[in-house]
């Protein structure tokens, strides 16, 4: 039988039919071969993102703002919260003639703008400009485990900014500082705060201050505390709009759920008022003892660091709106004519 050979028809036929088998492949799988050149790019992407959360990159944007303040030689921190001069510090660090040095070594004398020793919080006046200030983050964004680093001069080292790095421990925690003596709503960190770091930033990566330092628990490690950044701002808004800042009041002694515990109260949400300071605002409102704030102006407030918020966005002389529930559970609306804590006639707790 006579052997048969392929015909170049016969290779052309099975080149065509691989050509266009080829080409489908190509047409199906070609999406998943760009998907894998754009997954290539996913490294510099994370790359980017590292660099925007470094540890440098958020204590070089706010090591410039942060001072030394001296009073009665005692060496503490401060930081700048707006250009034209305004410095947050804490209260307790100030006694005396202040003495405020800036990164570059120049001396200024401060005066006190604003004071509030229950929060341990002050805010101290420099006469100079265009001063590098910081930015502020916001306090209720705050979760804990999240990285922190917290900036001051310890160890009375006027010139030397140190960092420590660590995370948010703890939300909304209350400490008693001395016996009967509470401090509320604070942000707790195990980055080293130091004597000497009071009244510096306590800041996220992205370099903005949450907190400011202000205690260490001595009689252990890695258990420090920050007053939450949020309560100076509407301080500071009214410094920058009108040149100063006068503390509104109710007339009352309060506190959260976080203290209630400490008195065995029971106190699911609100802020509990244990004392009405006679002829005060609340007194003259018909707020009573064992009464429950439950709201200002609409705002449902649950920390003492939300109310002192709202109120110290409102004036001396302006009326708040508090939704109020009595011991038995009746709710109702009580008006409050604020005045100025300057002119109770006795120290209160809260104002």
């Amino acid at each position: 039988m006579e052997e048969r050979y392929p015909s170049l028809f016969g290779y052309f036929l099975s080149g065509l039919i691989g050509a266009l088998i080829g080409g489908v492949l190509i047409i199906l799988f070609f999406p998943i071969a760009i998907q894998g050149k754009q997954e290539t790019n996913e490294p510099e992407q994370r790359i980017i993102i590292e660099k925007s959360t470094d540890f440098s990159y958020a204590s070089n944007k706010v090591v410039p703002s942060v001072v030394s303040i001296t009073s009665k030689k005692q060496v503490a921190s401060g930081f700048i919260i707006d250009k034209n001069g305004y410095i947050a510090t804490n209260s307790h660090v100030l006694d005396g003639d202040i003495t405020v040095t800036l990164t570059d070594g120049r001396e200024y004398t401060g005066r006190i703008v604003f004071e509030d020793r229950v929060l341990d919080l002050a805010i101290v006046k420099i006469e100079e400009t265009n001063l590098d200030e910081v930015i502020l983050g916001d306090s209720n964004l705050v979760n804990i485990g999240d990285s922190v680093l917290a900036i001051g001069n310890p160890l009375n080292l006027r010139f030397h900014r140190s960092v420590t790095a660590g995370i948010v421990s703890g939300k909304d925690i209350t400490i008693e500082v001395e016996k009967g003596k509470y401090m509320e709503d604070l942000l707790q960190t195990d980055a080293a705060i130091n004597p000497g770091n009071s009244g510096g930033p306590l800041i996220n990566l992205k370099g903005e201050v949450i907190g400011i330092n202000s205690v260490k628990a001595s009689s252990y490690e890695g258990i420090g505390f920050a007053i939450p950044i949020n309560i100076i701002k509407p301080i500071l808004k009214s410094l920058r709009e009108k040149g100063n800042f006068v503390m509104p009041t109710l007339g009352l002694r309060v506190f959260d759920s976080e203290t209630a515990r400490y008195y065995n109260y029971n106190i699911d949400k609100g802020i509990y008022v244990y004392e009405v300071i006679e002829n005060g605002p609340g007194f003259n409102a018909g707020i009573k003892e064992g009464d429950v704030i439950l709201s200002i102006d609409g705002v449902e407030v649950n920390k003492i660091v939300d109310l002192k918020e709202e109120l110290y966005l409102k004036e001396v002389g302006s009326i708040a709106v508090l939704k109020v529930k009595d011991p038995i559970g009746l709710i109702r609306e009580v008006k409050v004519t604020l005045d100025s804590i300057d002119n109770l006639t006795v120290e209160v707790t809260f104002t």
